[in-house]
């Protein structure tokens, strides 16, 4: 078993399903074009989701945007163009789209259109049916992007995700399981397992982050190995208390090193910035241009 496999496997079970959207609505604002639509992404529940673009183009770069969590769970999608506190405005949504991308954004299990279930509950009915919230999550996010690569306003070869927290988590776990990312962005999500095991961190980070036996079959450094070669970014205030600065450091230098081993050191920038759970407006600037050059 090859390790993406392998790391799947962990995640628990991911049904088959036959993936297809329909458009709810579309409105159209000076030059760009947003639609409301609702997908089956799972064999559970339909999925309620944005997508929007410049209007007229065709293959444009996607950004996938994966919302926070920050116990806000009428937030979800929204996100996407109304910024959480922590966030910077104008919002993700309308910064991508002024750089020319089109930009996707899905509710996930227990969030904004999804709140029928509370994540407590969640978590406990997927570990008895053999899944995973965390995993119900990621394939919810892989089978949206087997949507958005058919769509003709998206060029399938210059895909990137991004996102904050949660979101950022969300983030560089995709790019470890999906081979049509090219570039990765996480902000204030770069939390290395083992240290907030060490510094008892754990319940920084709520119940449906946690995956039953990970830490036997992949160290947070071999897990986000499987990023590489992809273009990635990650950026984390210095005084993030749910991403351990130790941590950030030791994530830093491993992953330093084996994008050098393979030559490619340029496709790797991680940055330890002023500031706490948040996005500033100096991370801003960072992920903005890594974005504009490498997608």
């Amino acid at each position: 078993m090859n390790k993406k496999a392998e790391l799947m496997a962990l995640l628990g079970k991911n049904d088959p399903v036959e993936v297809t959207g329909e458009i709810l609505q579309v409105k159209e604002e000076g030059d760009f074009v947003y639609e409301d639509l609702l997908l089956t992404l799972n064999t559970i529940e339909k999925v309620p989701g944005i997508f929007a673009y410049p209007k007229g183009v065709k293959n444009a770069p996607l950004v996938l945007f994966n919302h926070s969590h920050g116990g806000n769970f009428k937030q979800g999608k929204k996100e996407l163009f109304n910024s959480s506190e922590y966030l910077q405005s104008p919002s993700f949504g309308e910064t991508l789209l002024e750089m020319g991308y089109g930009v996707a954004c899905i509710d996930h299990f227990s969030f904004g259109e999804r709140q029928g279930k509370k994540e407590s509950e969640l978590v406990k009915e997927f570990l008895l049916t053999g899944r995973t919230l965390w995993g119900m999550r990621l394939f919810d996010s892989v089978h949206f992007l087997d949507y958005l690569v058919k769509r003709p306003e998206v060029d399938e070869k210059r895909i990137a995700t991004i996102g904050m927290s949660m979101g950022g988590m969300m983030s560089w776990w995709l790019g470890c399981l999906d081979s049509r990312i090219k570039v990765v962005g996480d902000i204030a999500g770069q939390g290395d397992l083992e240290t907030l095991i060490e510094e008892r961190g754990l319940d920084h980070h709520g119940f449906y982050y946690y995956v039953p036996q990970l830490l036997t079959h992949f160290s947070t450094s071999e897990l986000q190995e499987l990023i590489l070669p992809k273009y990635r970014v990650s950026v984390t205030g210095k005084d993030d208390l749910l991403c351990p600065i130790n941590g950030v450091k030791k994530l830093q230098k491993h992953l330093t090193k084996a994008y050098k081993q393979q030559e490619i050191e340029d496709h790797f920038l991680s940055v330890i910035a002023t500031g706490g759970h948040q996005e500033t407006k100096e991370m801003r600037k960072i992920w903005q241009e890594f974005f504009q050059k490498n997608l």
